[in-house]
């Protein structure tokens, strides 16, 4: 996505174009692997060192609002971003964290038509979005229980602090 294509999407969506707005959108984008906040935070201060991590969390949560990006939860409860928001799934591999996007419409048709077929009493469809969790063949879980690990001790020093 080019510049010009952030602006018309934030104008279509009828926000301001702002420089924090273009440079948070051009992060989700660029980094096109589903981001933290954290790494947005990151490559925005590479890029735009002026902009505040709370301007970073407000603008993200604006651009969600306006579903111009979307938000992937991960098995470990870690929020991340996806500028994709056209209709499709998400291959989660359990070791590493990584997300890929999936595409299929022989599962969509299928399960439009389950559910369509199942009626759910007072629950109205909008939108079917899977998570499929496995593990991508070159995901070693050795090396990333090691970083498992040390997420585990900074999180518990964070709990002890609380």
């Amino acid at each position: 996505m080019q510049p010009e294509d952030i602006k018309a999407k934030l104008k279509e969506n009828r926000l301001k174009v702002t420089p924090q707005r273009m440079a948070v959108l051009e992060a989700v984008v660029v980094l096109n692997d589903h981001p933290t906040a954290d790494e947005v935070c990151q490559y925005i201060r590479r890029n735009h060192p002026n902009i505040a991590t709370g301007t970073v969390y407000k603008t993200l949560d604006t651009l969600v609002e306006k579903r111009i990006i979307r938000r992937v939860k991960t098995d470990r409860d870690i929020m991340r971003y996806d500028a994709v928001t056209a209709g499709h799934h998400h291959l989660y591999c359990a070791v590493s964290e990584r997300i890929e996007d999936y595409y299929d419409d022989d599962l969509n048709n299928l399960l439009e038509d389950y559910f369509n077929s199942r009626h759910i009493k007072g629950f109205d469809i909008e939108e079917i979005r899977l998570q499929i969790i496995g593990r991508f063949p070159e995901c070693d879980p050795k090396k990333h229980e090691k970083n498992n690990q040390k997420i585990k001790k900074i999180w518990h020093r964070k709990e002890e602090k609380s």
